[in-house]
């Protein structure tokens, strides 16, 4: 057993789970947030789906982003923090400041508590949406220099809220952060093995192709990460002493095309997959859909656009090696079929 107490924020979330798991595997005590009491057996289930023992190595504190109550209960004993919580709307709210205001004050109020508990490092979680969105097309490919600029096209207020978030955790580092650390990880679309019914988004996406709700695959490319990969390089920025101080991008590699990953899905699982779309839809459709769909203007904004990233500072600093794109979205879809989660994907 390793003597180190981690907090993990979220750990009903996607990400935050397998961090959890990765950190017990690796022998050290963790203890998480959630925000109501019924989410530990939620956790402790998905731990069991993971083929991990918790056991009195997993403890829970009741604490909330959006109240300063239990934060010092939480981190009381804490050599690290991973702050993972973070608010993701399905569909983008009238007021931007529903996301804006917890994301930033949430990030805070973890940053403080940290520091006042003498915790050694605290690793936020961003997101590439930090990095690269808001601006015109192009073929560089984005690094860890790069910022979003929230004033450019395709911002909506989760991407805001990621950059806002991002930089309200540097200046406070700077200015009263005393001698807690801080790097930051910023991943790219998260996939992977699912470790209970509650999807995230990303997955979601996955679902619906498995299920066959999408008649075509939307023009639509972005960089993939498997989630125990992401897990793998939050433990690695919180214990490399290089990583402090750093922000590092979670990428298999370059951009795919959804309709790549369809081509995947189809030719790794066959009959499984049989319901996953192998046609493109033309963009005007989805774009003329999204005025009565507002589920859909979210990604019109996307549509044919490529942004390119790479991970050689993850891989150069902190020796990362992730798993392949098309490894990471066979697994997520794998994983929706041993769960029982794709019910149309078998034949009556």
């Amino acid at each position: 057993m390793n003597d180190d107490t981690v907090l993990v924020t979220g750990a009903s979330g996607f990400l935050a789970g397998h961090c959890v798991a990765r950190l017990l595997q690796e022998g050290y005590r963790v203890r998480t947030t959630v925000r109501s009491a019924a989410r530990e057996r939620e956790v402790r289930e998905a731990m069991e789906v993971a083929g991990v023992a918790a056991g009195h190595a997993l403890s829970f504190v009741l604490a909330d982003l959006t109240s300063d109550a239990h934060w010092a209960e939480a981190v009381e004993g804490c050599a690290y923090v991973l702050h993972v919580a973070s608010p993701l709307p399905a569909i983008a709210p009238k007021d931007e400041n529903e996301v804006l205001v917890p994301a930033v004050e949430g990030t805070l109020r973890v940053l403080r508590a940290a520091r006042d508990a003498g915790v050694r490092r605290t690793v936020v979680t961003s997101s590439f949406t930090a990095i690269g969105y808001g601006h015109p097309a192009t073929d560089r490919a984005f690094t860890e220099e790069d910022w979003t600029d929230t004033g450019g096209p395709s911002v909506t207020p989760y991407v805001k809220s990621k950059v806002l978030a991002e930089r309200a955790a540097w200046d406070f580092i700077d200015r009263e952060g005393g001698s807690l650390e801080l790097a930051v990880v910023n991943p790219v679309g998260i996939f992977g093995p699912v470790l209970g019914p509650h999807l995230a988004t990303s997955v979601g996406l996955i679902k619906s192709l498995m299920d066959g709700r999408l008649p075509g695959a939307p023009d639509l490319s972005f960089p993939v990460v498997d989630v125990r990969d992401t897990a793998d390089l939050h433990l690695r920025a919180m214990i490399d002493p290089g990583a402090a101080g750093q922000r590092f991008i979670a990428t298999a590699g370059d951009t795919v095309s959804l309709h790549q990953i369809c081509l995947t899905l189809r030719q790794r699982l066959g009959e499984g997959a049989r319901k996953v779309p192998a046609r493109t839809l033309p963009s005007w459709l989805i774009r003329f859909a999204a005025r009565f769909a507002p589920a859909l203007r979210g990604i019109a904004g996307d549509l044919g656009l490529v942004r390119h990233v790479g991970n050689a500072k993850a891989r150069t600093v902190l020796d990362w090696r992730p798993r392949s794109s098309e490894d990471s979205v066979t697994a997520t879809a794998q994983s929706l079929l041993d769960l029982g989660l794709v019910k149309q994907a078998k034949r009556p």
